[in-house]
């Protein structure tokens, strides 16, 4: 079975810093891109950050430019989400996605992508 698995949410106060990490499964997606969104209670799912499948090229949304960052490891068929200084605001739902095809770039829209986690929860308290 084919599967993305998000770990790393959880509690976090205003400042802290997380990692997020995404495990795929089933196959490899070391020549897909991959992105994160987030979605927060009442809002719709938001575009967090992309990565090409080398992880050279990345793109952020402007709300987390300077303090996310996007990584992977296609030797662990993992990617990974630095969170610092958190800002309660940040409080949503992560999701991973991967998009189908191989070679195909990064994108900022949640359309583009085939695969899904099933997200994983941050909360952060100020």
């Amino acid at each position: 079975q084919v599967q993305l698995v998000e770990s790393g949410g959880g509690l976090a106060q205003a400042g802290d810093s997380l990692r997020l990490s995404c495990l795929a499964s089933g196959r490899t997606f070391s020549r897909n891109a991959m992105g994160w969104f987030r979605q927060a209670p009442g809002n719709e799912r938001e575009f967090v950050a992309t990565t090409d499948w080398t992880g050279g090229t990345t793109y952020y949304a402007d709300f987390v430019k300077g303090r996310f960052t996007i990584s992977r490891d296609n030797a662990k068929n993992t990617v990974y989400l630095q969170m610092n200084s958190l800002k309660p605001e940040d409080t949503a739902v992560y999701y991973c996605a991967a998009r189908g095809r191989n070679w195909s770039p990064p994108s900022q829209a949640a359309t583009s992508y085939d695969l899904w986690g099933q997200g994983t929860q941050v909360i952060v308290s100020s």
